[in-house]
């Protein structure tokens, strides 16, 4: 949805270029140009209302709506690009004489006239006709729509067991020598840490171990998940329940109705002489974290609070971000074959995991390289082999699945999870972060060169003259990096950031959305588009 967005901001953008002095040869055409330009306003404006709601919660009519939208401005875009060049190109062509200059240049501008002014009226005539289809067809009124139940697939990531578990040891070792300061428990201290990653690194995971493993060294403690859009008001509510069950039960709240102030009030009184810890899981905001760091008060007992979230700034912001690292190789070999053999797994060298079975050897090394060390990705795919024949024609089968756009059933956890980091952002880096499908999986893609691409799309838009569109840019290529969307590489000698590449789960993820919104048509073995398709842009990634 941010494509037709972003298109429909490039072609008023352009409009009103057309209205400038330069283009001279359209005076009898302005005021259709005009009207364009404010109905095209008018559908942006109506686009903001649903661009953040992901496509698989979109009513029918909608996804159809924005389609056409889609495609109507990609169209329009094309005909104002042929206009500027035809016009420019009068201009830089050489010179008649002057006996045929007016003549030749009057027949010129008439047809240039006569050419967008049909072409103008073929583009409203389109823009009513999409307009009163959705009209005509819409059903939602007086129709109830059914309320499907969804279960945030990180929730089980909090009641996984701790035999389950690979990998987690050494982290929350670490975890809690940086929460206590390297001692038992300092008293009289409170301490901050925020574990920051890319979505289904484990983040949740490792701060329930650590939760679990400490919890008894405290008076209270509670453990609750923040979201995107939290209700503060049953946030704090959560948390009173669980630091004291007892206290703070159903006829606590029945009896004593408190806003949103007087549960701060409530927390501040309670914990003010009391060691307590508490996770907040899943932090997104950081006006969110100042909302809740007023209900959890610095005493003279002590207290500890673990955050999580996927956004650097976050992190450093509530302070003492931890960074998540990708499972080891070895560690990741461990996961997948406990999930998939089970108690068959007792192979190792050296404490080098080996798989049970020496013919599905090869294609598990493949299968874990796109995983790239995310544990969510080795069982989103343990799962799935589990489910399979122990051959290697079907484990094959599932490796070029994860090349397919994530459409498997039992990939979509995988694509809810890191769906949600995608539709956090705001439009101008979607599109942005979809413009990354132009690359094959692995790229290393070059800074510098790849911002000039997005000023040439015109996907960066000057916001305040004292800002080159390049500085615009980097700051974007920064803000994704930030939102761990695109994985930084460092220049080894001056330790600056000169290219990055794409998780292959997250490439995967923006492949397929780029394909369902027609914004990039890649044609390669896993991602071939119908030739029916109008190709805006073709990216050619067969390799070789």
């Amino acid at each position: 949805m941010e494509i037709a967005k972003g298109t429909l901001s490039s072609v008023i953008t352009k409009l009103g270029v057309l209205l400038t002095e330069e283009y001279k040869p359209l005076r009898g055409v302005k005021g259709e140009i005009r009207f364009l330009q404010s109905e095209l306003e008018s559908m942006k404006g109506a686009l903001e209302k649903v661009s953040n709601t992901p496509p698989d919660q979109l009513d029918i009519q909608d996804k159809i709506w924005v389609r056409d939208l889609r495609e109507l401005s990609y169209d329009i875009e094309d005909y104002i690009d042929t206009f500027m060049v035809r016009v420019k190109g009068d201009k830089s062509a050489k010179r008649p004489s002057f006996k045929n200059l007016v003549h030749k240049s009057l027949i010129k501008n008439v047809r240039i006239r006569h050419r967008l002014a049909t072409d103008i009226r073929g583009i409203k005539s389109r823009i009513a006709e999409v307009q009163e289809r959705r009209l005509r067809y819409d059903v939602n009124n007086g129709v109830a729509k059914p309320t499907i139940a969804t279960v945030d697939p990180r929730l089980f990531a909090q009641y996984t067991e701790a035999k389950e578990l690979v990998g987690i040891g050494h982290s929350s070792d670490e975890l809690i020598k940086v929460l206590m300061d390297g001692n038992r428990f300092p008293l009289q201290q409170g301490k901050i840490v925020s574990i920051v990653g890319f979505g289904g690194l484990g983040k949740t995971t490792l701060a329930k171990h650590v939760y679990e493993k400490i919890r008894g060294l405290f008076d209270c403690c509670a453990f609750v998940s923040v979201s995107q859009t939290p209700d503060l008001h049953k946030l704090f509510m959560a948390i009173l329940y669980q630091l004291d069950w007892n206290k703070y039960d159903d006829s606590f709240f029945n009896e004593t109705f408190l806003d949103e102030q007087g549960l701060i009030n409530e927390l501040r009184e309670f914990l003010g002489h009391k060691r307590y810890f508490v996770v907040l899981d899943d932090l997104w905001d950081i006006s969110v974290w100042k909302m809740i760091r007023c209900a959890l008060p610095d005493n003279d007992v002590g207290y500890k609070i673990i955050t999580t979230t996927r956004i650097l700034d976050v992190a450093h912001q509530v302070g003492g971000a931890y960074k998540l690292k990708p499972l080891s190789h070895n560690d990741c070999r461990k996961l997948l074959y406990i999930r998939i053999f089970g108690n068959e797994n007792k192979d190792n060298i050296d404490g080098i995991e080996k798989c049970p079975d020496e013919d599905l050897a090869e294609v598990s090394e493949r299968i874990l390289q796109k995983c790239g060390g995310v544990p969510l990705a080795i069982v989103t795919m343990a799962s799935l082999l589990a489910s399979k024949a122990r051959n290697k024609i079907d484990w094959y089968d599932v490796y070029n699945s994860i090349g397919t756009g994530l459409q498997n059933s039992d990939l979509e956890d995988m694509r809810k999870i890191l769906s949600l980091s995608y539709y956090a952002m705001p439009s101008h880096l979607r599109i942005c972060l979809l413009y990354l499908s132009m690359f094959p999986e692995d790229y290393k893609i070059e800074k510098d060169c790849l911002i000039w691409m997005w000023i040439a799309e015109g996907f960066i838009q000057c916001e305040n003259q004292g800002k080159s569109l390049f500085a615009i840019g980097e700051s974007y290529f920064n803000e994704l990096i930030n939102r761990s969307m695109i994985q930084p590489i460092y220049d080894e000698c001056t330790g600056l950031i000169y290219s990055c590449q794409v998780h292959d789960m997250m490439h995967d993820l923006i492949c397929s959305l780029s394909s369902e919104e027609n914004f990039v048509s890649i044609l390669n073995t896993g991602y071939d588009t119908s030739a029916s398709k109008i190709f805006r842009r073709l990216s050619l990634q067969y390799g070789g």
